[in-house]
């Protein structure tokens, strides 16, 4: 038999259909895993990346919030902050005194930091930040306030008026209020390295430093202790000030200028002995001043300070001494101490204004 040519012959395709519909569904099953696998663990490592860096951003957030507090004098913002919950640094200053709050928030206003560096340890559970820190150098306000705040005492004194001890305070803390706000600002810039600790799932600093108390203070711990300290006469006196047999009180400062003229043995008005000092003082201010506001002159003897006292007789001199002389006068001046023995005694000046003792100079007088 003859085979029709126009006949197509028929193939059978399914076999094909079989492996085709077989096999396209393995590929894309394997393919559509993979895809699947890298987005979870994508996912997953971007997932633990910013878990990261959110909690190492968790100990620059506590430190910029404590810093702002200090910024705001938020004693109590500051205590939750610290692991310790301790504030007692400030216990030798006179930050949370009420008479300085004024003064101390404007001066803690001005200041302002930058975070700058940032040590993490996520297992451990510590870091430490270390910010930049500008703020204000109290010294030039301390030093205004210090110069009027004498003077005015020295005029209270010689016109014979009494003040308390609270009317004292009240006065310095306007005065340091007021020339905080007309005398210039000088900024200090410091770096702070604060460690952290987590405690219960929450950042907190350590504890309270003496270096950010000394900032929230501008450079000056204790008001009342620093700048009241020259009104004593009492006390020890400069062992770094070591006379020598040719040494002379002498000093020049921007306020004045002393030089030593004479001494002479007398009694004082109780009849004991005592010993008369005097001294050339030259008013450099600008404005009336006097040898008692601008000058401390101690007298030593056997390492002992001595008693101020008053001369029997009448002396023009000790009256200069509390006299107020205009800016550019000479005035000769004497002061009187009571004397223990016959021996040497060692006179001490210095600048009634200096923060922190200053300048001091030293002489050696012979008693006979």
């Amino acid at each position: 038999m003859r085979k029709n040519k126009n006949k197509p012959e028929t193939v059978d395709t399914s076999s094909v259909s079989e492996a085709e519909e077989l096999n396209v569904p393995r590929k894309k099953k394997k393919k559509t895993g993979l895809v699947v696998f890298l987005i979870i663990l994508v996912l997953a490592v971007a997932g633990a990346a910013a878990c990261y860096f959110m909690e190492r951003q968790k100990p620059i957030s506590t430190t910029r919030n404590y810093l702002e507090n200090v910024q705001a004098m938020n004693f109590d913002g500051m205590k939750n902050l610290l692991q310790s919950n301790d504030m007692s640094a400030l216990d030798n200053a006179d930050i949370t005194s009420e008479a300085y709050t004024n003064f101390f928030k404007a001066i803690n206003q001005k200041m302002t930091f930058e975070i700058r560096k940032t040590k993490f340890n996520i297992q451990n559970g510590t870091a430490t930040v270390t910010a930049h820190i500008k703020y204000i150098d109290g010294s030039d306000i301390y030093k205004e306030a210090v110069t009027e705040f004498f003077q005015q005492i020295a005029s209270s004194a010689f016109s014979g008026e009494t003040t308390t001890a609270e009317e004292t305070q009240k006065k310095l803390a306007a005065l340091l209020e007021e020339k905080s706000g007309s005398v210039a600002d000088k900024f200090t810039e410091t770096d702070i390295s604060y460690p952290l600790i987590k405690a219960d799932g929450k950042w907190k600093i350590v504890s309270l430093d003496d270096e950010t108390v000394k900032i929230m203070s501008a450079n000056f711990v204790n008001v009342q202790d620093e700048i009241t300290q020259p009104l004593s006469e009492s006390g020890t006196s400069d062992s770094s000030a070591t006379p020598t047999s040719d040494s002379s009180i002498d000093m020049t400062t921007d306020k004045f200028a002393i030089h030593y003229t004479s001494c002479r043995v007398t009694n004082d008005y109780a009849g004991n002995p005592c010993i008369l000092i005097y001294y050339d003082y030259t008013n450099k201010n600008s404005s009336p001043s006097s040898a008692m506001t601008d000058v401390r002159l101690q007298a030593i003897q056997n390492g002992q300070t001595l008693e101020i006292t008053l001369p029997a007789e009448d002396d023009t001199s000790v009256d200069q001494f509390i006299s107020e002389v205009n800016p550019g006068q000479t005035v000769n001046v004497c002061q009187v101490f009571s004397l223990k023995d016959k021996s040497d005694v060692t006179i001490q000046a210095s600048d009634n204004y200096a923060i922190g003792g200053g300048t001091v100079t030293s002489q050696i007088l012979k008693v006979q």
